[in-house]
């Protein structure tokens, strides 16, 4: 198993998150980003840029994903494609995109853009808080434990 993180709009505590279990789990773990993204020397991190453009890294991380693998992202859409082709995908608040609740969200999306688009004001996210780094650290944990072999 990997973990691809869609890394342009990732918080950094949740990236350092990563790059510790990376190197205490000994596990590949690949942000995927259009700017430059600097990580730590590790043989277990890697960062890759792709040229801007619409859903370019999304695509890039679809084309890579094997299935099983996790990825991390606030993407909806790029949450169904991970789906779609047997990946987990995991949201930086610790909440996991499923096939239940998929549809549900891209639906809830397309209504909020659609106000926004007609001039209604619909707020944005709440502030990341240290509750939703507590709870992406606990999911992630919680999902790694499931997933990785035992070892020996």
């Amino acid at each position: 198993m990997e973990i691809w993180v869609d890394a342009d709009a990732c918080p950094g505590v949740i990236k350092d998150i990563l790059f510790r279990v990376a190197e205490r789990l000994q596990l590949q773990v690949t942000l995927i980003a259009n700017q430059l993204i600097r990580v730590p020397g590790s043989r277990f991190i890697r960062a890759v840029q792709v040229p801007s453009g619409p859903d370019v890294a999304d695509t890039e991380i679809v084309e890579r994903l094997a299935p099983g693998d996790l990825v991390i992202t606030g993407d909806i859409p790029l949450a169904a494609r991970v789906l779609e082709k047997g990946g987990d995908a995991l949201n930086p608040r610790g909440e996991f995109y499923t096939k239940d609740n998929i549809a549900q969200q891209l639906t809830m999306r397309a209504f909020m853009e659609e106000l926004r688009s007609g001039g209604v004001d619909t707020g944005g996210p709440s502030a990341f808080s240290q509750a939703d780094r507590q709870q992406f650290a606990n999911a992630l944990d919680r999902h790694l434990v499931k997933r990785r072999p035992a070892p020996g």
